[in-house]
């Protein structure tokens, strides 16, 4: 088992990402990852999980979440429902505690890593409530007046696409990367990742088009990674000549998902 990430047979990571997720792990402090959609942020935490043979447990964060989610929940509704009905065991509260994934994290046997997913869609408190957390390493819970200690640390990695600026003090805590969008030399490692024996013409060809489709001027969503993916797919799956490639963009819905950006590219091809 190897005790630093060095990437993964499923991820092709860059040596200063692979750098700093060993140092954030040395540190023992949370890694923020920002980069734009589809350039691998998610995938990255089971990649450094399985390089290191730990546990994977993800928190997707949405518009409504609290800190106070990823600790626990007391599902006082079942309760009371259990209590109306004359249920067995409604007297045991911590029947009706759950915990959430931070408190997962918190309560396994081993270390984990514990990825939260989309921090920036919470609102401005969650990013210190969680600092606050994470910083002290347990959490009591009232109901139960039990105090839940982190046995291990977890390997902390948080993702961001910068819908919203981060506070300050949640910056300072933790140790950031952005992950560029790759080069065509490292997207065509990523391709045989994907695609181990693919025909090299349709490579070269869908690569220079793909960069092409992205710099092209007017284009406002510009294609991800995981649609350039995606439409190799569908090149294949359409047993697509690539001689074709030079001449038009086929199955230009894979890559582009704007109305304003396919017009767009209707008038230059």
């Amino acid at each position: 088992m190897d005790t630093k990430f060095s990437g993964s047979a499923n991820y092709v990571a860059s040596r200063n990402l692979m750098e700093t997720v060993n140092i954030a792990v040395a540190l023992q402090k949370p890694l923020l990852i920002k980069g734009e959609p589809g350039t691998g942020k998610t995938m990255l935490a089971q990649a450094v999980a399985d390089a290191l043979g730990k546990k994977l447990i993800i928190w997707n964060v949405k518009s409504t979440t609290k800190a106070q989610d990823g600790l626990y929940v007391y599902d006082v509704v079942q309760r009371l429902y259990d209590s109306q009905f004359g249920n067995a065991g409604v007297d045991d509260v911590k029947k009706y505690i759950k915990l959430g994934k931070l408190g997962e994290a918190f309560s396994a046997d081993e270390q984990v890593v514990l990825l939260i997913d989309e921090i920036d869609k919470a609102d401005l408190e969650f990013p210190n409530d969680l600092l606050w957390e994470l910083d002290r390493m347990e959490f009591y819970i009232p109901e139960t007046k039990e105090t839940v200690q982190a046995r291990q640390r977890p390997i902390v990695i948080i993702t961001s696409n910068a819908e919203k600026e981060l506070p300050d003090a949640f910056l300072r805590r933790c140790v950031f990367h952005y992950i560029e969008f790759p080069e065509q030399e490292q997207m065509e490692a990523i391709l045989r990742v994907h695609f181990g024996d693919l025909e090299e013409k349709l490579v070269k060809q869908s690569l220079t088009a793909f960069y092409w489709l992205r710099e092209l001027r007017g284009i406002e969503k510009k294609p991800s990674t995981s649609e350039l993916v995606d439409w190799i797919r569908a090149l294949v799956a359409g047993g697509v000549d690539p001689a074709r490639i030079e001449k038009e963009i086929p199955f230009a819905g894979v890559l582009l998902k704007k109305d304003k950006d396919l017009q767009t590219l209707r008038k230059v091809k």
